[in-house]
């Protein structure tokens, strides 16, 4: 087996600590995630995380950026050859769904968010983050699902109507409706009261 050079050890390094992350912030929340514990989950010394992170905040902005550039990808894969509007919301419902099952998306930006605001160090990066992912996947189901129809709906709130849907986390609790099916319904009431161009 060859040795990995120092930037793919280094790399490897990164990878494991960013899933720490996540996965100690979904067991502990914000507050009971500290940078001992992420650490020593990933098998690693706070030195080592601290030669790949500057703070908590630090790796947790890094996840959440990952997970955002992830989610466009994904979604626009996922759409990719679907020839129907139906098989287009049928897909977002699905993606929905899978994404809402890993709660700690979710839970991890609303921590973030909240602790920030609160503290006063809310930045323009973070907010742009969310602002950003919501009219990328605003702009890509816009594309999908109105193509040839007059929308009054920005891209911005069209995505955040799906994205807060997917990872407000509370479906999940109640048992009534589950995220997918929620934005099924959003979609296709939106659809329908669309009107054709040039009509």
């Amino acid at each position: 087996m060859a040795r990995l050079t120092r930037e793919q050890s280094q790399a490897l390094t990164r990878q494991k600590l960013l899933k720490s992350a996540g996965d100690v912030v979904a067991r502990y929340s914000y507050d009971g995630a500290s940078v001992e514990r992420i650490a020593e989950e990933a098998g690693f010394s706070k030195g080592a995380f601290y030669s790949n992170f500057a703070s908590k905040e630090d790796i947790l902005q890094q996840l959440l950026e990952g997970n955002a550039g992830n989610d466009v990808r994904d979604l626009t894969r996922r759409l990719k050859g679907v020839q129907t509007t139906e098989e287009a919301i049928d897909v977002v419902a699905e993606w929905s769904d899978s994404r809402a099952e890993e709660q700690k998306w979710g839970i991890i930006a609303i921590e973030m968010l909240r602790r920030a605001q609160r503290d006063g160090t809310l930045t323009d990066r973070q907010r742009q983050l969310f602002a950003s992912q919501w009219e990328e996947v605003g702009e890509l189901l816009r594309s999908r699902l109105f193509p040839d129809s007059d929308i009054d709906i920005s891209a911005v709130d069209l995505g955040g109507i799906v994205l807060d849907l997917t990872y407000g986390g509370i479906a999940v609790f109640l048992k009534v409706n589950t995220a997918g099916q929620m934005v099924r319904q959003v979609l296709t009431a939106l659809r329908g009261s669309v009107r054709v161009r040039n009509q």
